[in-house]
């Protein structure tokens, strides 16, 4: 039985310090000491514990939600190498035997490069042998099960991987920890998907019937040409589109849209039954989360998703800076919020948070 001392880390090219610098202040947190093994551009972190055992309290103790750069968390032991082209299938059984048993689901997965876009084809075919041996061997359960752990194998090379598992509930629930969401053509900007896919990470399923229903009246902050208004229109809500530039006039045509040319850092709300804000500026971090803070003190909205737009340096320490600063000004106020924050897949050089206010 393979020791498992390691979390895998899935992230977006480019992020892999702040992934690895988040995770090991995490870890540390929770007094569980380890390395962190960075490979630019790689799309994942290594986080390697000292103590046996640290790697699989850590992903039961971190919740996973609560990472902001990670896409997918799983603990894995060594990386296997030269596998045999004629039969890779046993040692990965070997490897897995002992630590996971009855697993319900199986992701042969690659990292979100150009190098693991090549090898994604590899993947797709291999899985089926896989998962039919496994079975056999009684390692996976026969129907998928999402309430038991999720095999993982992370493919380097066609004869390299990693093998481990997570946890079902603390886990992404996405392949390779991505949401695939299509592109619509009427939508006026490709940001669209952001707004999207932050309602798939944020709002859970069975809520959105609730708080994404038709009707509820909405803000979006610097909304020209209209790509986060589109999410906003498409579920029926009603906006107001806060943006001196022009709003695509598709969108206009629809009567769901009031344009006011106005700057989103002056604009005051006049009606005080506001659902969402949603705002996709492009300014300071600090001067975003300053306006979103104003807002909640305020209580002009109820909801808000918004970008932090990051510095090419110190981009975790930024982040955790900002959201502090929000934290501490809504205590401050009294203010009950529920606060989440992540980097989309959709994001670049930015953050997504969302903040909902709690009453009661």
């Amino acid at each position: 039985m393979q020791k498992l001392n390691k979390i895998i880390l899935y992230c977006r090219p480019g992020f892999e310090k702040e992934c690895a610098a988040e995770i090991t202040d995490r870890a540390t947190q929770k007094e569980i000491f380890g390395f962190a093994k960075v490979k630019e551009n790689s799309g994942y972190v290594i986080f390697e514990c000292y103590q046996d055992g640290d790697a699989r309290l850590l992903i039961k103790e971190i919740p996973f939600r609560t990472l902001i750069f990670a896409r997918q968390m799983f603990v894995a032991g060594e990386l296997l190498v030269d596998l045999p082209t004629e039969d890779r299938i046993t040692p990965i059984i070997d490897a897995l035997s002992g630590i996971v048993d009855k697993a319900g689901d199986l992701r042969v997965e690659v990292a979100d490069t150009n190098e693991g876009k090549q090898l994604a084809g590899f993947c797709r075919k291999f899985t089926v042998p896989l998962r039919q041996a496994l079975r056999n061997k009684r390692i996976l359960l026969k129907v998928q099960n999402a309430s038991r752990p999720v095999i993982h194998l992370l493919f380097i090379s066609n004869n390299s991987c990693y093998v481990g598992y997570s946890l079902s509930q603390n886990n992404s629930p996405f392949y390779m920890g991505i949401p695939r969401l299509k592109f619509p053509a009427d939508a006026p900007s490709r940001s669209t998907l952001k707004l999207e896919e932050a309602f798939h990470i944020f709002i859970p399923y069975e809520e959105w019937d609730e708080r994404l229903k038709g009707g509820l009246n909405a803000v979006d902050l610097g909304a020209c040409p209209g790509g986060w208004t589109y999410q906003l229109v498409k579920r029926s809500m009603m906006v107001y589109a806060i943006d001196n530039g022009p709003m695509n006039e598709k969108l206009m045509e629809t009567g769901q849209v009031k344009h006011f040319r106005e700057d989103g850092f002056k604009f005051i709300p006049k009606k005080h039954n506001i659902y969402w804000l949603v705002c996709d500026m492009v300014e300071k971090p600090a001067k975003v989360t300053e306006l979103m803070a104003n807002w909640l003190i305020n209580g002009w909205c109820r909801e808000t998703i918004f970008n932090l737009k990051l510095p090419m340096k110190k981009r975790y320490e930024e982040v955790k800076q900002n959201l502090q600063l929000l934290i501490e000004e809504l205590k401050k106020n009294q203010i009950n919020v529920q606060i989440q924050a992540k980097q989309l897949y959709h994001d670049r050089e930015e953050v997504t948070v969302h903040v909902q206010r709690i009453w009661g």
